[in-house]
């Protein structure tokens, strides 16, 4: 949802995850709140300011918006709760169902971090994070004209760029406390961009594909 609903991705996206299911892939898509949660938080902001609790509960609120929209248009295939507790399991442990959606849980976790929890609960080892990024670089290239590109990296040395702790307002490849328990766990996190849904079937599908791999 870049300023409005990109349908046509969406319609698109869904074509490529019910494809994968037909080849016996089962997926748990993680929503992130994204502009809809920025534009509250910077508006909140502007007209009496808000402390860091508080964004995050916005921010959690888009993203369980986004969720309900994602199981909507996955009704036919999804488990029909969205999860908005990583340690809450039960019913998601139990579903058939090849689709599982999950939102946000409470402040202090971001979709990351709760990516990671259901990836540990799952014995998932590998996690997608379709971003608006092709890859992950050494600094910021918005600023800085020499920012080089990262294709392959170890999980202290991105923890050197993203820092160690979770800020809500914070516009990261991956959540510091998110990646310390990826890390943790021996997790691979792949940074992707979300738009390229051909570059993300190649990655599905174990081909050479554009992106960084964090292991």
């Amino acid at each position: 949802m870049p300023e409005e609903i990109d349908w046509e991705f969406v319609k698109d996206f869904k074509q490529l995850i019910e494809e994968e299911i037909d080849n016996d892939f089962r997926f748990i898509i993680i929503t992130g709140g994204g502009k809809l949660a920025r534009k509250y938080v910077d508006a909140g902001v502007k007209i009496d300011g808000i402390d860091s609790e508080d964004k995050d509960w916005i921010g959690i609120h888009a993203t369980r918006l986004n969720a309900h929209f994602l199981r909507t248009i996955f009704k036919k295939h999804a488990h029909p709760t969205i999860n908005k507790n990583p340690y809450d399991l039960e019913s998601f442990l139990k579903a058939k169902e090849p689709i599982l959606i999950a939102a946000g849980y409470r402040p202090g976790n971001s979709t990351d971090y709760i990516a990671v929890l259901l990836a540990k609960q799952f014995g998932a080892t590998k996690i997608a994070n379709l971003s608006n990024i092709d890859y992950v670089y050494d600094k910021d290239p918005r600023h800085n004209a020499d920012a080089k590109k990262i294709e392959n990296i170890s999980w202290p040395d991105f923890q050197e760029i993203v820092g160690d702790e979770w800020n809500p307002s914070s516009n990261l490849p991956f959540d510091p406390v998110a990646s310390k328990l990826a890390g943790k766990e021996g997790m691979e996190v792949v940074i992707l961009n979300g738009k390229n849904l051909d570059n993300f079937k190649k990655y599905l599908d174990g081909e050479k594909f554009i992106g960084t791999v964090i292991k």
